[in-house]
C-alpha cells in the first residue's frame, strides 16, 4: 500500500514477541515513526507468553516456560536481535550477546533419558524397522495428505517408546494425539540435527530467562523510539467496512478500566493482532495448593471469535481453544534455597548447570522433563538460590508414586514424584523443605499441534486485506514451525514487509532435506 508513512498509525493488539517484533520492523524496516504505533495489551506486562518473575510473596521465582534456540531454524529471531542493542552493554546487540554467551557456556548433554533413577543409552533410538519405513516414508508425503491425522494415527505403539520419541517428542512438546502434518513439519525443520538429539550440541539459550534477555532490551528499545504502550487494553472486536472481498478495518472496539472506547481506523492506518494465546488463563498453584482448573474457554480467544464471524478466512479458533484436556500441561518452576539438588544432578548427569540440556524421565506416567538452566536465571537472583525448571507432557495422568494427576498436584507433590523417580530419597525431605515449587497449568500449551485443517490458521495477510495482518502462533505460514519464537518473528517481519510493500526479502526457511550430506546423515541416525 501506498502511504505517508508520517501520518499512518499503527495499532498492535497483544504485547508478545509477535507484536514487539511488528513494531520494531516498522520503526526499523518501515520508517514509521515510533510514536506513531500504538500496542494495546490486555495485561499489566508486556511479553505475552515470554515472561518470568520473582513471587515477592511466595519468596520464589516462576517462568511459565524456557527457550531454547537453534542458530539455522531460528533466523528470524536472529536478524531481529540484530537490530537491539543490549541492556547490559549497548555498544553490542542481543544477537552479539545470544553468540557470546553460547561460546561461553556450550551445550553437550551426556546424559538425556533416565530410567529407574539411572543414565541409559539414548544414542540408539530404538526404532522397529516398522517405525524406520513410517518415519522416513513421512518426509516423502505432501503435508496436504495428512488432513487431521494424529501421530497416533499413524505410527505403531512401539514408537511412543522408543528413545527417539522421547528425545524429539520431549524436546518440543509432541503428545501422541499432536498432529501429524505438525509433527512432520518439526522433523523436516530439524533434520540437520538429528545426529545430534541425544547430546543437544547446537542448542542456544539465554544468559538470563526469556522475559529479562529478550523482552526488556526490545522494549527499552521501542520506548526510546517513542512508541505508545497502552496496558490493560482489552480489544473486544474489529469493524471492517461492508464488503467481503475487501477487509478493511475501520475500528477497533477496546474495554479500559471498564469502560468500552473505540479507535477511528482509516483506510491508511495499519492493524496487526496477535490471534489467541497459548499462556492464557494460566493458573498458578504453590507448594500446598494445586493450580485451579479451567473448563471452557475465557474472553482471551473471544477477539478472534468475534471477527472469524465476519469473515471465514480469518481461521477457526474454537479447533484451538475448545479441545483443553488435549491441550494442556503443567509446568513447574523450583526455587532451591540449598545447593543440595543441585549437587545431586551434576553428579547424575555429570554436567554442571546450563551445560547439559535437559533430561526426561521416561518411566514417569507424566513424562517429566527438567532443565537446569545457567546460574543465575534471573538478574537479581541471590548467589546461595538456584533455579529449575520442567514440565509433564501427561498431566492427567495420575504419578508413579503420587496417586493423583499432575493438574492436581501441588508442588510438594510434584518434587516429592520427580525426587522419588531420581531416587534422591535421601535428601528428599530436605530438599523439599528448602524449596518452593511453583506449579503453572497451561489449558492452551499445545493447542498449536492440535489436528487441524488448512482453513483453521489464516494466512498473516488474509485475501483482500487492505490494513489488517494477523501475526503469532496461530497464524499459517507454510512449511513453518509454530511453537516457537522464531515463528512469531517471521510472522511479524511477513506482516509488515507485506503491508508496506518492502522491497526485502525475510531469511529463508532452511530445508535441509535438499542437502545430500543432511539426508546421508539422517540415514544412519535413524538405523544406529
Amino acid at each position: 500500500m501506498e502511504c505517508d508513512k508520517n501520518k499512518t498509525q499503527a495499532y498492535l493488539v497483544g504485547g508478545g514477541i509477535a507484536s514487539l517484533s511488528s513494531a520494531v520492523y516498522l520503526i526499523h524496516d518501515g520508517h514509521i515513526p515510533g510514536e506513531n504505533i500504538h500496542v494495546l495489551e490486555e495485561s499489566k506486562l508486556l511479553g505475552g507468553s515470554l515472561d518470568a518473575a520473582e513471587l515477592s510473596s511466595r519468596k520464589g521465582y516462576t517462568m511459565r516456560g524456557f527457550r531454547m534456540f537453534e542458530e539455522k531454524v531460528y533466523s528470524c529471531m536472529y536478524e531481529l536481535f540484530s537490530h537491539i542493542p543490549s541492556v547490559r552493554d549497548p555498544k553490542r546487540t542481543l544477537r552479539d550477546e545470544l553468540f557470546m554467551f553460547d561460546k561461553k557456556i556450550k551445550i553437550h548433554a551426556k546424559v538425556r533419558l533416565i530410567k529407574n533413577g539411572k543414565a541409559i543409552n539414548a544414542r540408539k533410538f530404538g526404532l522397529t524397522l516398522r517405525d524406520r519405513a513410517a518415519l522416513l516414508k513421512l518426509l516423502t508425503r505432501y503435508e496436504s495428505s495428512l488432513g487431521r491425522l494424529r501421530i497416533d494415527e499413524y505410527f505403531s505403539p512401539s514408537f511412543f517408546r522408543s528413545n527417539f520419541y522421547y528425545e524429539f517428542g520431549t524436546t518440543f512438546s509432541f503428545q501422541p494425539w499432536s498432529s501429524l502434518a505438525e509433527f512432520r513439519r518439526y522433523v523436516l525443520r530439524f533434520l540437520h540435527d538429528s545426529p545430534m538429539l541425544d547430546t543437544l550440541d547446537p542448542i542456544r539459550s539465554t544468559k538470563y530467562n526469556q522475559y529479562e534477555s529478550m523482552i526488556i532490551p526490545i522494549v527499552e528499545w521501542l520506548k526510546k523510539h517513542g512508541v505508545n504502550f497502552i496496558m490493560q487494553a482489552e480489544v473486544i472486536d474489529l469493524d471492517f467496512l461492508p464488503m467481503k472481498a475487501k477487509k478493511t478495518v475501520t475500528s477497533i472496539k477496546y474495554s479500559l478500566q471498564g469502560k468500552k472506547r473505540k479507535i477511528r481506523v482509516r483506510e491508511s492506518d495499519l492493524v496487526f493482532v496477535t490471534l489467541g494465546s497459548m499462556t492464557a488463563d494460566s493458573s498458578l498453584g504453590s507448594m500446598t495448593t494445586a493450580p485451579q482448573a479451567l473448563h471452557k474457554p475465557s474472553t482471551a480467544w473471544d477477539l478472534w471469535k468475534n471477527i472469524s464471524k465476519k469473515h471465514s478466512d480469518f481461521g477457526n479458533p474454537s479447533n484451538f481453544c475448545e479441545n483443553i484436556e488435549k491441550s494442556k500441561w503443567v509446568s513447574f518452576t523450583i526455587t532451591h534455597k540449598t545447593p543440595t539438588f543441585f549437587r545431586l544432578m551434576k553428579k547424575l548427569t555429570g554436567k554442571k548447570a546450563g551445560t547439559d540440556g535437559h533430561i526426561t524421565l521416561i518411566d514417569s506416567n507424566w513424562l517429566i522433563t527438567i532443565g537446569l538452566p545457567n546460574q543465575p536465571h534471573f538478574i537479581d537472583q541471590p548467589s546461595d538460590i538456584t533455579v529449575s525448571w520442567g514440565y509433564g507432557l501427561f498431566p492427567n495422568e495420575k504419578g508413579n508414586y503420587i496417586n493423583k494427576k499432575m493438574a492436581e498436584c501441588t508442588g510438594e507433590e510434584i518434587m516429592t514424584e520427580i525426587l522419588t523417580h531420581l531416587k534422591f530419597n535421601k535428601y528428599t525431605k530436605s530438599i523439599i523443605e528448602t524449596s518452593i515449587c511453583i506449579p503453572n497449568l497451561m489449558p492452551y500449551i499445545t493447542s498449536h499441534f492440535l489436528p487441524r485443517d488448512a482453513h483453521d490458521r489464516p494466512l498473516v495477510i488474509p485475501n483482500g486485506s487492505t490494513n489488517l495482518a494477523l501475526i503469532g502462533q496461530y497464524c499459517e505460514i507454510p512449511e513453518d514451525i509454530a511453537f516457537t519464537v522464531e515463528y512469531s518473528i517471521r510472522s511479524a517481519q511477513t506482516a509488515v514487509y507485506k503491508l508496506l510493500n518492502i522491497d526485502k526479502k525475510l531469511p529463508p526457511i532452511y530445508k535441509g532435506q535438499y542437502e545430500i550430506k543432511v539426508m546421508r546423515s539422517v540415514l544412519k541416525t535413524v538405523f544406529r
